[in-house]
C-alpha cells in the first residue's frame, strides 16, 4: 500500500505471543496463519471524525473533511468525566471517514471490511456508495468491498453513526430510562480481511442456520477421550468449479500435532459447501476454569495441486458443561464442587466510555480472575478480545442479547432481536469459555411466544451437546427452559437447574438508591469495609435476610452458582449517580471488597496465568479514624496478627466444619488503638508500630502482609497498572498510570486532598483534560489515575506528576519512564492523516520545564528544610503537653 500503508511482517523477527505469556487477540474472529493466502490488516489508524450531522454529502470521496479531527479506533465520540451518569454523554449523529490506497498485491483478493461493532444505527459507504445499514451496537458489521476498491488511487470509507434513542431495535429503551449507557462511535476494532477466491466464510456474514465459517463442537467428553466435531463452510467465488481438500490439525500449545483429519470437497463456482470431520482425542487436556487449556486448531484449504489457498488458526478448549437438575453443575463429566461464583460486567471505563482497546479488555478479565471469580455475565455480545481473555484465563462467560425492561410490539423489533440471538451464537459458539446463553430480555415483560422462539433459535443455531439457554424463573415461557435464573426458592422444581444471575445490591428504594453495597472508593475505609461485609455476610442478616456469599454457598446443589452485581463502578442513563457497587472503581482500582472476594479462591497454587494460591490482606489503614477492630482477608488455614512489635498477638484458625463461604471475614476485635500508636511514635518507635498478618498452611507461613501508618506526605509515586502487558505502539492502545501520595517509607497517605497535574514526554499522549477532571486530577483515597495512549511509533514515554500548587514543604514530583513496544499487527492508513493526528495532539502534551538538576536541587532543599523542621517538632514536644497528649 505504498507510502500509505505500514506492513509489519515480523513472522521471523517478532516473538511468538503465546510462548511469551502475553495475551493473544483474534482478528475478525480468527488468528492469522502465515503462507495461507489470508491476511488481516488493522484499519484502526487515522480516521477523520466529527460529532454532529453534516450538510452536503459527507460520504462522497471528494468531500472536504480537512476541518475534522483525526482519531484512531476504538473511538467513543468524547472523553467523559468519571461522574458521567444521568445522560451526560452525547447522543446523536457522528461521522467518520478513512482514506487509504490499497497495495497492488491485494489485487484479485476477496476483501472484507470487518467492524467489530458500531454503536446504535449506522450507515457505511465505500467510495460514495451506501453498502450497509445496520441496527444495533454490539454485533459486527461486515462488508464485501472486493469490487468497490480502486487501485492506485485513494479510497474512502465513510461511516454515519447514531447512538440516539430508537425503539426499533434492541436495547430499544430510552437512555434516560436505562440502567447503562449508549456510549457511541466506532468503539471496537476495524479490520481489512484479504484472502483468495476460495475461502472459509464468516458465520456472521453468511447468515446460515448453524453454519457459515468454522463450527467446533464436542461430544462424549471425559478424561479418557473426547469427540471433536468439525464443520467448515467453504465458498468458491472463482470463475470455475473447484475440488479442494480441507485439513483440520489439532495441536498442543507446544506445537506438537495431536490429530489431523482431512476431507475432500467439490464446490461449484459461485456456491459454497461444508467440509465435515471429527476427531477422537485420547486423554485430552480438558478446559475448565481451574485448568483453561487451549489447543490450536489450524484449518487449511488446499487446491487440486495441494497448494494452500486459505487457512487460519482458532484456539479451542475441549470441555463439557451439563446442568443436571437436582444434581447441579457437571463439568467434564464430574460434579462441580461448591458454588461457581462470578460477577456481572458492563463494558465502560472511566474517561473512555466503551472504547477500550484489546489490552484493557484483557486486563479487566485478568483482574476479575485474580479475585477468584469464574463466571462473567456479559449483558450483550462483548468485545471479542474479552472473550479471548476468558478462554485464556479460565472465566466462563454467560452470554446475553442486549435488553432491559423493554419490549416493542412492532414486528421489526422482534425480527431484529431474533437476528441478534442468532448472530450472538454464531460469534461466540467456538469459545471454550461459553457457559450458557441468555436469549431472553433482562427483566422484561415479553410475550410467552418470544421465550419459546428464543429457545428454538438457540437449539437451531447450536444443535449439539453442551449448549443450553436460560430464562428467568417466573418469567413468561420459563416452562420451556431447563435452566432458570433468579430462582424463587420456595418453588424449586425438580426438573430444573438454577443459577442466580444477580445478587448483592441492597438498595433502599428505586428513587434514592442508597445502599451499603454502593460505596464509592473515595468514601474511605469504613464504608468500604461495610460494603465487603455486606457482600460476605452482613451482621443484620438474621433480622433482614439477604443474599450474600455465605447464604449462597449454603444453597442446595440444584442452585449451581451466582453472579454478584457488580464488578466495576459504571455509568447509568436514568440516574444521576454512577453505580458505585463495584468491587473496583471505574479506573479498575480495587476497593476493600475486592480482597474479600479474592480470599474465597483456593489456596492451592496452580499454573493459571491469573494470580492464584494463598493470599492475605490487612483491611486497615491505621489512621486516627480507623476502626478498633482489625479486619483481615485470607484463604489460609490459620492467620496470625501481630499488633506493633512486641505488642498484642492474635491467632485465627479456620473452622474445618464451616459449610458457608470458603473463607469468612477474619475480625480481630479491639486490636488497634490510635493512642497506643501515638505513644510509640512520640517515643521514636515509629518503625515498631505496624500490623503484621501471617497466613499459614500446614503450620508453615506461606504469605504475609505488613501495614504501617502513613507519615507526612513526602513524594508522588507512579506505577503502571498494566498487568504486565506492555503498551503497544499502534496509536490506539491505552494504559492506566496511577499516582499515589506516599510517605518516605512508601506508605500511601489515604487522607489527602491534593490535586495532581500530569505532564508527558515522548511517544504517548494523555487522555482527558481539566474539563472532565482528567488532568489535573483530584487525589481520591490517596491516588490519582491518568490514561496514557500510545502513538504509532514505539519509544520512550515519560510521565511527570507534580502538585498542582507546589511548595517547599509539599510532596516532590514523581517520574515514571517506560517504553511502548513495536506493533506486530499490519496496518492500513494514510500517512498524511496520521501525521496530522500527531501534530494536532502534540499541542496538548505538555512537558515539564524542570531539568534533572533542578529536580535534584529541589530534593536537597527539601531535605535541608526537613532538618530544620525537626527543631520545630522538638519544641512542639516540649511545650505541647496537655490533656490530649
Amino acid at each position: 500500500m505504498k507510502k500509505n500503508i505500514l506492513v509489519l511482517l515480523f513472522w521471523v523477527l517478532t516473538f511468538n505471543l503465546s510462548a511469551s505469556g502475553l495475551p493473544e487477540f483474534s482478528t475478525a474472529g480468527f488468528y492469522e496463519l502465515p503462507n495461507t493466502g489470508r491476511e488481516v490488516y488493522s484499519m484502526n489508524l487515522a480516521w477523520r471524525f466529527i460529532k454532529g450531522d453534516v450538510s452536503g454529502t459527507p460520504y462522497a470521496t471528494d468531500f472536504d473533511d480537512s476541518g475534522w479531527e483525526v482519531v484512531s479506533l476504538p473511538h467513543g465520540l468524547e472523553y467523559l468525566p468519571v461522574e458521567a451518569s444521568g445522560c451526560v454523554n452525547y447522543q446523536g449523529i457522528a461521522w467518520y471517514r478513512k482514506r487509504f490506497i490499497p497495495d497492488d498485491h491485494l489485487k484479485g483478493k476477496q476483501l472484507f471490511v470487518h467492524f467489530e461493532a458500531i454503536m446504535g444505527k449506522s450507515e457505511v459507504y465505500v467510495n460514495g456508495q451506501l453498502l450497509k445499514k445496520h441496527y444495533g451496537g454490539y454485533l459486527p458489521v461486515i462488508l464485501d468491498v472486493t469490487t468497490l476498491l480502486k487501485w492506485g488511487e485513494e479510497n474512502v470509507i465513510a461511516v454515519k453513526t447514531d447512538n440516539s434513542d430508537d425503539p426499533s431495535y434492541p436495547v430499544g429503551k430510552p437512555q434516560n430510562l436505562l440502567d447503562f449507557t449508549y456510549f457511541g462511535g466506532i468503539y471496537r476494532d476495524c479490520w481489512l480481511v484479504a484472502h483468495n477466491d476460495v475461502f472459509i466464510t464468516n458465520s456472521n456474514y453468511e447468515d446460515e442456520v448453524a453454519g457459515g465459517g468454522l463450527f467446533v463442537s464436542y461430544a462424549d467428553v471425559s478424561e479418557k477421550s473426547a469427540l471433536v466435531n468439525l464443520k467448515a463452510h467453504i465458498r468458491n467465488n472463482s470463475a470455475s468449479d473447484k475440488k479442494v481438500t480441507v485439513t483440520f490439525e489439532l495441536k498442543k500449545k507446544s506445537g506438537e500435532l495431536v490429530r489431523r483429519v482431512s476431507t475432500r470437497l467439490a464446490v461449484k463456482r459461485g456456491d459454497a459447501s461444508y467440509a465435515v470431520g471429527s476427531m477422537k482425542i485420547n486423554m485430552p487436556s480438558l478446559w475448565s476454569p481451574d485448568h483453561p487449556y487451549l489447543y490450536d486448531l489450524e484449518v487449511m484449504v488446499r487446491d487440486a495441486n495441494d497448494q494452500v489457498v486459505d487457512g487460519y488458526r482458532q484456539r479451542v478448549g475441549i470441555r463439557s458443561i451439563e446442568f443436571r437438575q437436582t444434581e447441579g453443575l457437571w463439568i467434564n463429566g464430574k460434579p462441580y464442587e461448591g458454588k461457581i461464583m462470578g460477577t456481572n460486567r458492563h463494558q465502560d471505563f472511566a474517561v473512555l466510555g466503551n472504547a477500550l482497546p484489546n489490552s484493557m479488555q484483557w486486563r479487566d478479565a485478568k483482574k476479575l480472575r485474580d479475585a477468584g471469580l469464574k463466571v462473567i455475565r456479559t449483558h450483550y455480545v462483548i468485545d471479542p478480545a474479552f472473550m479471548d481473555a476468558c478462554d485464556e484465563l479460565g472465566l466462563f462467560a454467560l452470554v446475553e442479547v442486549p435488553g432491559w425492561q423493554f419490549w416493542n410490539k412492532e414486528p421489526v423489533f422482534g425480527e431484529r432481536l431474533n437476528s441478534d440471538i442468532r448472530n450472538m451464537i454464531r460469534i461466540h459458539r467456538n469459545h471454550a469459555s461459553l457457559f450458557f446463553w441468555e436469549p431472553i430480555l433482562n427483566e422484561t415483560h415479553y410475550p410467552e411466544d418470544f421465550a419459546k422462539k428464543a429457545l428454538d433459535i438457540c437449539r437451531e443455531e447450536y444443535p449439539y451437546p453442551y449448549s443450553i439457554a436460560a430464562c428467568d424463573d417466573g418469567a413468561a415461557g420459563d416452562q420451556y427452559y431447563s435452566l432458570l435464573l433468579r430462582p424463587i426458592e420456595s418453588n424449586l422444581r425438580t426438573d430444573k437447574t438454577y443459577f442466580i444471575r444477580e445478587w448483592g445490591d441492597n438498595v433502599d428504594d428505586w428513587n434514592a438508591q442508597n445502599s451499603d453495597s454502593r460505596v464509592a472508593r473515595g468514601w474511605g475505609e469504613v464504608p468500604m469495609l461495610l460494603q465487603a461485609e455486606h457482600y460476605a455476610n452482613p451482621s443484620y442478616i438474621k433480622d433482614y435476610p439477604v443474599l450474600c456469599y455465605e447464604t449462597i454457598c449454603n444453597k442446595p446443589s440444584q442452585i449451581v452458582g451466582a453472579c454478584f452485581w457488580h464488578s466495576f463502578d459504571h455509568q447509568r442513563g436514568y440516574h444521576a449517580d454512577p453505580f458505585y457497587g463495584g468491587i473496583m472503581d471505574a479506573f479498575r482500582q480495587p476497593k476493600t471488597s475486592y480482597y474479600m472476594f479474592m480470599a474465597q479462591r483456593s489456596p492451592e497454587k496452580s499454573n493459571l496465568i491469573a494470580d492464584n494460591g494463598p493470599m492475605i490482606y490487612i483491611a486497615h489503614e491505621m489512621t486516627p479514624f480507623s476502626p478498633k477492630d482489625v479486619t483481615v482477608y485470607s484463604n489460609c488455614d490459620e492467620v496470625r496478627l501481630t499488633v506493633f512489635k512486641d505488642g498484642k498477638k492474635y491467632i485465627y484458625k479456620k473452622d474445618p466444619d464451616h459449610k458457608g463461604m470458603p473463607s469468612p471475614i477474619i475480625t480481630f476485635e479491639d486490636a488497634y488503638h490510635f493512642m497506643e500508636w501515638k505513644v510509640m511514635a512520640r517515643s521514636g518507635k515509629q518503625n515498631d508500630a505496624y500490623l503484621l498478618a501471617e497466613g499459614l498452611m500446614d503450620g508453615k507461613i506461606v504469605v504475609s502482609d505488613k501495614r504501617y501508618p502513613s507519615g507526612q506526605a513526602d513524594h508522588i509515586s507512579l506505577r503502571l497498572d498494566n498487568e504486565q502487558i506492555p503498551l503497544k505502539a499502534d496509536g490506539s492502545d491505552v494504559v492506566t498510570v496511577i499516582a499515589e501520595i506516599v510517605d518516605k517509607r512508601g506508605t500511601v497517605k489515604r487522607l489527602n486532598n491534593s490535586v495532581i497535574r500530569f505532564n508527558i514526554e515522548g511517544e504517548g499522549r494523555l487522555l482527558g483534560d481539566a474539563s472532565v477532571g482528567g488532568n489535573p486530577c483530584q487525589v481520591i483515597w490517596g491516588s490519582a489515575p491518568v490514561l496514557v495512549q500510545s502513538t504509532a511509533k514505539p519509544g520512550k514515554i515519560k510521565i511527570i506528576a507534580s502538585m498542582q500548587n507546589p511548595g517547599q514543604a509539599r510532596p516532590l514530583e514523581g517520574i515514571l519512564e517506560f517504553e511502548s513496544v513495536i506493533n506486530d499487527q499490519k496496518e492500513v492508513f494514510s500517512q498524511k492523516e496520521l501525521s496530522l493526528s500527531g501534530q494536532a495532539r502534540s499541542a496538548v502534551n505538555l512537558s515539564s520545564n524542570k531539568s534533572d538538576q533542578e529536580r535534584e536541587n529541589e530534593r536537597l532543599r527539601r531535605e535541608l528544610n526537613q532538618l530544620k523542621v525537626k527543631e520545630v517538632e522538638k519544641q512542639q514536644t516540649q511545650f505541647g503537653v496537655g490533656i490530649n497528649d
